[in-house]
């Protein structure tokens, strides 16, 4: 039971990493809480390649265990789109907003049928002895034609779950941490840990 660094500053994703990791660690920091500056280049042709690129970089610049994670949202009317360049599908600076909006216009005149997509999420644990697992997770939806909810972020006003009849951004959070791309690849390494102890 050590401390574990999360290579993100995103609020949503961190809290989501206690719930499910929590009882692994006594403490989980962020790179803020640690006053550590890392931009690392996403420049891997995979989920995984990012991800451990990220909690690689992560553990050197801090000496501790690093979780890092990649995730994106996959289309399939676009070919698997945006994949691995989801966080800057409108561009280098393009924030949610801007990617929703070119998301939206791609998929004008798509029918229900072929509106299917997933939510991917890769993490990776990378030791400090250099050694890491990594596990993967994915979710099923629909893009809905027009955004609801205001809980979540990135795509999920537009990721519609058929299962609950909402977009993921409509989800209360007790469910979308049950459900979710990153639910499932932390749960999916949550068991590996536990395998492993």
């Amino acid at each position: 039971m050590s401390t574990l660094l999360i290579a993100s500053n995103n609020q949503g994703k961190i809290k989501e990493i206690k719930a499910v990791l929590g009882d692994f660690y006594n403490e989980i920091v962020s790179l803020k809480d640690k006053e550590i500056d890392l931009e690392t280049v996403e420049d891997g042709d995979t989920f995984e390649a990012n991800a451990y690129k990220k909690a690689k970089e992560g553990m050197e610049a801090s000496g501790m265990d690093t979780l890092a994670d990649d995730s994106g949202l996959c289309v399939d009317a676009l070919d698997g789109a945006p994949g691995i360049f989801s966080a800057r599908f409108a561009g280098e600076d393009a924030n949610d907003t801007a990617n929703n909006i070119k998301l939206a216009k791609l998929m004008q005149g798509v029918t229900r049928e072929d509106r299917t997509a997933r939510f991917v999420c890769t993490v990776c644990l990378m030791r400090t002895d250099g050694s890491y697992t990594a596990a993967r997770g994915e979710v099923e939806g629909v893009i809905a034609e027009t955004p609801a909810g205001e809980n979540g972020f990135g795509y999920d006003p537009y990721f519609f779950v058929p299962q609950y009849h909402k977009t993921m951004a409509q989800l209360p959070p007790e469910i979308k941490n049950t459900i979710s791309h990153r639910a499932n690849a932390l749960n999916a390494l949550r068991q590996k840990l536990k395998d492993n102890e």
